[in-house]
């Protein structure tokens, strides 16, 4: 059965560039928001690449975002997933980033880990006629990269802000 996309996307028009996860894990679609499982190293690869306090609650991960000109949401709309395991990913639905894209035009696409990147390619590359970089996910199961590593990778989304 599928799940659908529990959280909507931030942005506004002043976001330069757009950060894309694949679909929420439990814990943040319990949380209704992203990245909330406390080892997922989002938030504090950010906070260190904009060099920022680490935020804390959603609010202040919300203005984060918007101060920095950051928007922030999922490849996936819907999908049949087993657990937060994006190796179960199926029977995908994208999202549709037309709304972001409108209020942007000029927004730059990275996507968070290979699989949000072979989703976007799957799905809207073509229709967005646009590119994304893809950065290394902050998962804890992306086990390769250390936290000194990750931050180092997102550094590059520093030229677009």
């Amino acid at each position: 059965m599928p799940i659908l996309h529990p959280i909507d996307p931030i942005y506004n028009e002043d976001c330069r560039i757009l950060i894309l996860g694949s679909f929420p894990s439990v814990k943040s679609r319990e949380n209704a928001f992203f990245y909330s499982h406390p080892q997922n190293r989002f938030w504090k690869v950010l906070c260190a690449v904009l060099q920022e306090p680490l935020a804390e609650t959603t609010e202040e991960k919300k203005e984060l975002l918007l101060r920095h000109h950051i928007a922030l949401w999922d490849v996936i709309a819907s999908c049949d997933i087993t657990g937060s395991a994006d190796s179960t990913i199926q029977n995908v639905i994208p999202n549709d980033l037309s709304p972001i894209i409108k209020a942007s035009p000029d927004i730059k696409i990275f996507t968070n880990g290979t699989v949000a990147h072979r989703y976007y390619r799957r799905y809207m590359e073509n229709p967005m006629g646009r590119q994304a970089i893809a950065l290394p996910s902050t998962s804890p199961a992306n086990a390769a990269f250390t936290l000194s590593k990750l931050i180092a990778a997102w550094q590059v989304i520093g030229q677009y802000l």
